[in-house]
Protein backbone atom coordinates (compact mmCIF):
# COMPACT_ATOMS: atom_id res chain seq x y z
CA UNK A 1 0.00 0.00 0.00
CA UNK A 2 2.92 2.08 0.28
CA UNK A 3 4.12 4.44 -2.87
CA UNK A 4 0.84 2.02 -4.13
CA UNK A 5 0.89 3.93 -7.60
CA UNK A 6 4.71 3.50 -8.56
CA UNK A 7 4.67 -0.06 -7.58
CA UNK A 8 1.87 -0.26 -9.94
CA UNK A 9 3.19 1.79 -12.92
CA UNK A 10 6.71 -0.24 -12.76
CA UNK A 11 4.61 -3.24 -12.38
CA UNK A 12 2.96 -2.85 -15.66
CA UNK A 13 6.24 -1.34 -17.39
CA UNK A 14 8.89 -4.49 -16.33
CA UNK A 15 8.73 -5.70 -12.88
CA UNK A 16 5.95 -8.39 -13.18
CA UNK A 17 7.63 -10.00 -15.96
CA UNK A 18 10.92 -9.93 -13.96
CA UNK A 19 9.41 -11.29 -11.00
CA UNK A 20 7.31 -13.71 -13.36
CA UNK A 21 11.07 -15.02 -15.06
CA UNK A 22 12.51 -15.46 -12.03
CA UNK A 23 14.13 -18.90 -11.38
CA UNK A 24 13.26 -18.40 -7.52
CA UNK A 25 12.22 -15.55 -5.46
CA UNK A 26 13.82 -14.69 -2.01
CA UNK A 27 11.82 -14.32 0.71
CA UNK A 28 12.78 -12.85 4.25
CA UNK A 29 10.70 -14.25 6.22
CA UNK A 30 7.38 -16.58 5.88
CA UNK A 31 5.11 -13.38 5.99
CA UNK A 32 7.23 -12.11 2.77
CA UNK A 33 6.34 -15.35 1.06
CA UNK A 34 2.74 -14.91 1.97
CA UNK A 35 2.66 -11.63 0.29
CA UNK A 36 4.53 -12.76 -2.67
CA UNK A 37 2.21 -15.88 -3.19
CA UNK A 38 -0.94 -13.10 -2.64
CA UNK A 39 0.64 -11.07 -5.26
CA UNK A 40 -0.31 -13.75 -7.97
CA UNK A 41 3.69 -15.03 -8.15
CA UNK A 42 3.70 -19.10 -8.57
CA UNK A 43 7.66 -18.90 -8.58
CA UNK A 44 9.71 -21.23 -6.28
CA UNK A 45 10.78 -18.76 -3.25
CA UNK A 46 13.57 -19.61 -1.16
CA UNK A 47 12.98 -18.31 2.98
CA UNK A 48 16.06 -16.91 3.97
CA UNK A 49 16.65 -13.98 6.47
CA UNK A 50 19.39 -11.55 6.42
CA UNK A 51 22.40 -12.07 8.51
CA UNK A 52 24.53 -10.23 11.09
CA UNK A 53 28.62 -9.75 12.12
CA UNK A 54 28.95 -9.66 16.02
CA UNK A 55 30.96 -7.06 16.89
CA UNK A 56 34.30 -8.25 18.85
CA UNK A 57 33.96 -8.46 23.06
CA UNK A 58 37.52 -6.98 23.06
CA UNK A 59 35.81 -4.06 20.31
CA UNK A 60 36.95 -0.31 21.92
CA UNK A 61 33.85 0.90 23.88
CA UNK A 62 33.49 4.62 22.41
CA UNK A 63 31.50 7.36 24.40
CA UNK A 64 28.67 8.69 22.29
CA UNK A 65 29.45 12.35 21.38
CA UNK A 66 25.48 13.19 22.29
CA UNK A 67 25.94 11.50 25.85
CA UNK A 68 25.91 14.83 27.15
CA UNK A 69 21.82 15.35 26.02
CA UNK A 70 20.70 12.67 28.29
CA UNK A 71 20.76 13.03 32.12
CA UNK A 72 23.58 10.62 33.67
CA UNK A 73 21.10 8.86 36.19
CA UNK A 74 18.72 7.39 33.14
CA UNK A 75 18.84 4.43 31.27
CA UNK A 76 18.59 4.46 27.33
CA UNK A 77 16.19 3.15 25.45
CA UNK A 78 16.92 3.32 21.63
CA UNK A 79 14.84 3.43 18.20
CA UNK A 80 17.15 3.71 15.27
CA UNK A 81 15.51 3.71 11.81
CA UNK A 82 13.42 5.58 9.21
CA UNK A 83 11.42 8.11 10.60
CA UNK A 84 8.20 6.98 9.03
CA UNK A 85 4.93 6.50 10.44
CA UNK A 86 5.09 2.60 9.50
CA UNK A 87 7.67 2.41 12.64
CA UNK A 88 4.86 3.12 15.17
CA UNK A 89 6.92 6.58 16.64
CA UNK A 90 3.54 8.23 16.88
CA UNK A 91 1.98 5.39 19.77
CA UNK A 92 5.58 5.20 21.13
CA UNK A 93 5.92 8.82 22.17
CA UNK A 94 2.34 9.10 23.47
CA UNK A 95 3.17 5.69 25.90
CA UNK A 96 5.73 7.15 26.79
CA UNK A 97 3.86 9.63 29.08
CA UNK A 98 4.16 6.54 31.54
CA UNK A 99 7.46 6.38 31.62
CA UNK A 100 7.27 10.13 32.79
CA UNK A 101 8.51 8.93 36.58
CA UNK A 102 10.43 6.51 35.79
CA UNK A 103 14.89 7.33 35.44
CA UNK A 104 14.19 5.81 31.32
CA UNK A 105 15.22 8.35 28.25
CA UNK A 106 13.71 7.41 25.13
CA UNK A 107 16.37 8.41 22.33
CA UNK A 108 15.39 8.14 18.65
CA UNK A 109 18.05 7.93 15.77
CA UNK A 110 17.39 7.69 12.15
CA UNK A 111 16.24 9.79 8.99
CA UNK A 112 13.46 12.03 8.87
CA UNK A 113 10.91 10.76 5.73
CA UNK A 114 7.93 13.39 4.52
CA UNK A 115 8.12 15.95 7.89
CA UNK A 116 7.20 12.85 10.10
CA UNK A 117 9.52 14.17 12.83
CA UNK A 118 8.85 17.73 13.31
CA UNK A 119 4.67 15.80 13.74
CA UNK A 120 6.54 13.82 16.74
CA UNK A 121 8.53 16.35 18.40
CA UNK A 122 5.00 18.92 18.25
CA UNK A 123 3.69 16.02 19.93
CA UNK A 124 6.48 15.99 22.49
CA UNK A 125 5.82 19.48 23.32
CA UNK A 126 2.54 18.94 23.30
CA UNK A 127 2.78 16.09 26.42
CA UNK A 128 5.67 18.03 28.13
CA UNK A 129 8.41 15.25 27.38
CA UNK A 130 10.95 17.58 25.57
CA UNK A 131 13.18 16.23 28.62
CA UNK A 132 12.29 12.79 28.44
CA UNK A 133 12.47 12.15 24.64
CA UNK A 134 15.82 12.90 22.91
CA UNK A 135 16.04 13.04 18.68
CA UNK A 136 19.52 13.01 17.27
CA UNK A 137 19.08 12.37 13.55
CA UNK A 138 20.58 10.10 11.52
CA UNK A 139 23.62 8.41 12.82
CA UNK A 140 26.56 6.27 10.58
CA UNK A 141 29.43 4.02 11.38
CA UNK A 142 31.35 3.98 14.43
CA UNK A 143 28.54 6.71 15.68
CA UNK A 144 25.59 4.13 14.82
CA UNK A 145 27.68 1.51 16.53
CA UNK A 146 28.64 3.68 19.47
CA UNK A 147 24.13 4.20 20.40
CA UNK A 148 23.88 0.41 20.50
CA UNK A 149 26.56 0.17 22.75
CA UNK A 150 25.48 3.16 24.91
CA UNK A 151 21.88 2.06 25.37
CA UNK A 152 20.33 -0.25 27.46
CA UNK A 153 17.63 -1.70 25.48
CA UNK A 154 15.99 -1.34 21.90
CA UNK A 155 12.45 -0.81 21.01
CA UNK A 156 10.72 -1.37 17.75
CA UNK A 157 7.32 -0.81 17.85
CA UNK A 158 6.53 -1.19 14.16
CA UNK A 159 3.23 -1.57 12.16
CA UNK A 160 4.76 -3.37 9.54
CA UNK A 161 8.28 -4.77 8.41
CA UNK A 162 10.81 -7.20 6.67
CA UNK A 163 12.80 -8.43 9.16
CA UNK A 164 14.59 -5.22 10.37
CA UNK A 165 18.26 -5.04 10.41
CA UNK A 166 18.03 -3.32 13.55
CA UNK A 167 16.69 -5.86 15.28
CA UNK A 168 20.00 -8.23 14.88
CA UNK A 169 22.12 -5.57 15.32
CA UNK A 170 20.71 -4.97 18.89
CA UNK A 171 20.97 -8.57 19.28
CA UNK A 172 24.53 -8.77 18.16
CA UNK A 173 25.39 -6.05 20.78
CA UNK A 174 23.38 -7.86 23.88
CA UNK A 175 20.21 -5.76 23.54
CA UNK A 176 17.13 -6.72 25.48
CA UNK A 177 14.84 -5.78 22.50
CA UNK A 178 10.91 -4.85 22.69
CA UNK A 179 9.64 -5.38 19.12
CA UNK A 180 6.07 -6.01 17.61
CA UNK A 181 4.87 -9.26 15.89
CA UNK A 182 4.92 -7.12 13.09
CA UNK A 183 8.87 -7.98 13.08
CA UNK A 184 8.43 -10.82 11.80
CA UNK A 185 11.33 -12.47 13.59
CA UNK A 186 9.41 -14.97 16.16
CA UNK A 187 12.40 -16.72 17.00
CA UNK A 188 13.30 -13.55 19.18
CA UNK A 189 9.75 -14.11 21.60
CA UNK A 190 10.42 -18.36 21.97
CA UNK A 191 14.35 -17.00 22.68
CA UNK A 192 13.13 -14.99 25.29
CA UNK A 193 15.37 -12.47 23.84
CA UNK A 194 12.55 -9.99 23.15
CA UNK A 195 9.51 -8.35 24.58
CA UNK A 196 6.24 -8.34 22.55
CA UNK A 197 4.74 -5.23 22.19
CA UNK A 198 1.89 -3.19 20.85
CA UNK A 199 0.92 -0.19 18.31
CA UNK A 200 -2.14 0.99 20.43
CA UNK A 201 -0.74 3.03 22.77
CA UNK A 202 -2.28 1.79 26.17
CA UNK A 203 -0.81 -1.65 25.69
CA UNK A 204 2.44 0.06 24.42
CA UNK A 205 2.41 1.77 27.69
CA UNK A 206 1.66 -1.64 29.94
CA UNK A 207 4.38 -3.02 28.11
CA UNK A 208 6.88 -0.71 28.62
CA UNK A 209 6.06 -0.59 32.58
CA UNK A 210 6.03 -3.89 32.94
CA UNK A 211 9.76 -3.93 30.78
CA UNK A 212 11.31 -1.16 32.93
CA UNK A 213 9.69 -2.80 36.61
CA UNK A 214 11.84 -5.98 35.66
CA UNK A 215 15.21 -7.01 37.73
CA UNK A 216 18.31 -5.77 36.43
CA UNK A 217 19.63 -9.65 35.84
CA UNK A 218 16.74 -10.68 33.98
CA UNK A 219 16.72 -7.44 31.29
CA UNK A 220 20.69 -8.66 30.96
CA UNK A 221 19.80 -11.74 30.74
CA UNK A 222 17.19 -10.92 27.73
CA UNK A 223 20.53 -9.57 26.03
CA UNK A 224 22.49 -12.22 27.08
CA UNK A 225 20.44 -14.70 24.69
CA UNK A 226 20.07 -12.34 21.96
CA UNK A 227 23.52 -12.00 21.22
CA UNK A 228 23.52 -16.32 21.56
CA UNK A 229 20.67 -16.15 19.17
CA UNK A 230 22.50 -14.06 16.60
CA UNK A 231 25.32 -16.22 16.58
CA UNK A 232 23.73 -19.06 16.07
CA UNK A 233 20.33 -18.67 13.89
CA UNK A 234 21.60 -15.17 12.28
CA UNK A 235 25.45 -15.42 11.83
CA UNK A 236 26.46 -15.01 7.93
CA UNK A 237 28.55 -17.69 7.69
CA UNK A 238 25.28 -20.00 8.16
CA UNK A 239 22.76 -17.68 5.96
CA UNK A 240 25.67 -17.35 3.03
CA UNK A 241 25.65 -21.15 3.24
CA UNK A 242 21.67 -21.61 3.11
CA UNK A 243 22.31 -19.14 0.09
CA UNK A 244 24.45 -21.04 -1.80
CA UNK A 245 22.93 -23.95 -1.50
CA UNK A 246 19.52 -22.05 -3.54
CA UNK A 247 22.26 -20.87 -6.25
CA UNK A 248 23.98 -24.24 -6.74
CA UNK A 249 20.11 -25.75 -7.03
CA UNK A 250 19.16 -22.63 -9.57
CA UNK A 251 21.93 -23.34 -11.34
CA UNK A 252 21.39 -27.09 -11.61
CA UNK A 253 24.16 -27.99 -9.48
CA UNK A 254 23.01 -29.29 -6.33
CA UNK A 255 18.98 -31.00 -4.82
CA UNK A 256 17.09 -28.43 -3.69
CA UNK A 257 17.11 -26.52 -0.49
CA UNK A 258 14.69 -27.21 2.92
CA UNK A 259 14.58 -23.13 2.34
CA UNK A 260 12.79 -23.29 -1.13
CA UNK A 261 8.90 -23.53 -1.15
CA UNK A 262 7.73 -25.06 -4.66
Amino acid sequence: RNAAWKKSLAAGLFERAHLEGAACLHALCTSEAESIRAYGLRNPICVVPNGIDLPADTDPVVRPAWSGRVPADRNIMLFLGRIHPKKGLQPLVQAWKAMRERPWQLVIVGWDQGGHQAELEREVLRMNLTDRITFLGPLHGDEKAAAYRACDAFILPSFSEGLPMTVLEAWANRKPVLMTSACNLPEGFCAGAALEIFTEKERLAQALLHYVALPEQDRLAMGERGRNLAGKTFNWQRIAGELLAVYRWVAGLGPQPASVQN
